[in-house]
């Protein structure tokens, strides 16, 4: 029986409000497919309830509950379905033969300029109108001029590839001047010439800046997370070789949290480790438990105690420390860092840049320059994103219970808490 390929990914909406949409996914398997399926879904801020997975190495089956976090995102379910089309290996040959021509090319690159007066919650709303529009932000330029103007440049992709006419990016500048309103003094969007490159985003921080940031320590993680992560005594994970010759069992328990299960795969990705079923229950009192099939890149099951521990070492450090979230001092004005690990393909964690922008939107927090970049650690290359806060307006951001206060709220927002 020959499947159409509409039937590759179908969604279907709850029947009431606050019901969980169901998303299914059956297609030919490939190396990190539940990964980039989970990037997706967490791209278009939503959060899975439960979900399975199962594959025999050549097709996979997946099914996904998941609802918008919070309740008021807004999404777009058509390019959702596309954009999970995109991510599945064709079984038909004009696909396919599609797929490996163009598959290797990156999006282009665009850039986007936006010129306005500052105001509280600015770069969070044109951040927002770029979500809603499934664009990724790339790299950020934030500055703010003397006279109280803002010289934001953002630069996008579109994996839709809905920027390519003139009109679709007049839609785009349209809406973003409607959402700014009387602020807006200019608009551009175009694509960005070869002098941009993505990659070359590096971030110069200082040593004892680096050090504070990326150290696995727990005493050196923000309060909220070291708090939320002591009461459920860290993350269990119970390595299981009876149940199967050929699987090895990995039951894991620890803090829910946004983006849980796109950490997990990112790891198993990341270490050519073969996912061959899945199965993740709904959140019980803030624990979410994990019952995973595993192979090695041979396909047989993991027995070597080396090879196990260092599995659950890196599986624990992503579900603990998932992002990293200090203030520090740049000369005398205040610097928020936010960083998180970088896939091996080079792909960041998706939303920061919107979930950090919300929080400090939800302070009264301004911005007065924001910028995105790369670090690379003795294994890890990590993404950074830096924010030098306004302290002109408002209440100054000295005292070390304000600094603590933003802390606190950033990494709520960013793990969903």
């Amino acid at each position: 029986m020959r499947m159409s390929w509409e039937d590759v990914v179908l969604i279907e909406e709850g029947k009431s409000s606050g019901d969980p949409t169901v998303v299914t996914v059956n297609c030919p398997d490939k190396a990190g497919l539940g990964c980039d399926l989970l990037r997706v879904v967490l791209e278009f801020g939503l959060y899975v309830t439960r979900g399975d997975f199962s594959t025999d190495g050549k097709w996979c089956y997946v099914v996904l509950w998941v609802v918008p976090r919070p309740s008021s995102v807004r999404v777009d379910w058509a390019s959702l379905n596309k954009r999970l089309l995109s991510c599945c290996p064709s079984f038909l040959p004009a696909f396919y033969l599609n797929q490996l021509t163009t598959g290797s090319k990156p999006p282009p690159l665009y850039l986007l300029t936006v010129f306005s007066l500052d105001r509280k919650g600015l770069i969070h709303d044109v951040t927002e109108v770029l979500c809603e529009l499934d664009l990724s932000i790339q790299r950020v330029k934030v500055t703010t001029t003397p006279d109280g103007k803002v010289l934001d440049l953002f630069f996008i992709t579109d994996a839709t590839d809905k920027l390519q006419t003139n009109y679709t990016r007049e839609e785009t500048r349209e809406h973003l001047r409607v959402t700014l309103g009387e602020c807006c003094i200019s608009c551009e969007l175009q694509l960005a010439g070869p002098e941009y490159d993505i990659q070359e985003g590096h971030s110069c921080i200082s040593e004892e800046v680096a050090e504070e940031l990326f150290s696995s320590e727990m005493e050196d993680q923000p309060h909220t997370i070291r708090d939320k992560v002591s009461k459920v005594d860290k993350a269990s994970i119970t390595v299981d070789n009876r149940l199967s010759p050929t699987h090895t069992l990995l039951q894991i328990q620890c803090l829910d949290q946004k983006g849980l299960i796109y950490d997990v795969l990112k790891i198993f990705k990341d270490c050519d480790i073969r996912v061959l079923h899945g199965r993740f229950y709904a959140s019980v009192q803030g624990y979410r438990s994990l019952d995973i099939f595993i192979q090695n890149e041979n396909g047989k099951e993991i027995v070597d105690k080396d090879n196990q521990f260092g599995l659950c070492s890196r599986l624990k450090e992503e579900m603990q420390h998932p992002l990293r979230v200090i203030i520090t001092n740049r000369g005398p004005d205040t610097e928020l860092l936010v960083a998180n690990h970088v896939e091996v393909s080079g792909k960041g964690r998706p939303r920061v840049f919107y979930d950090v922008t919300l929080a400090l939107k939800k302070l009264k927090i301004c911005v007065f320059s924001a910028e995105i970049g790369r670090h690379s650690t003795s294994n890890r290359q990590w993404e950074v994103y830096r924010f030098l806060l306004d302290e002109s307006r408002g209440s100054p951001l000295t005292s070390n219970r304000a600094k603590r206060d933003i802390v606190d709220e950033v990494c709520r927002t960013l793990m969903g808490w």
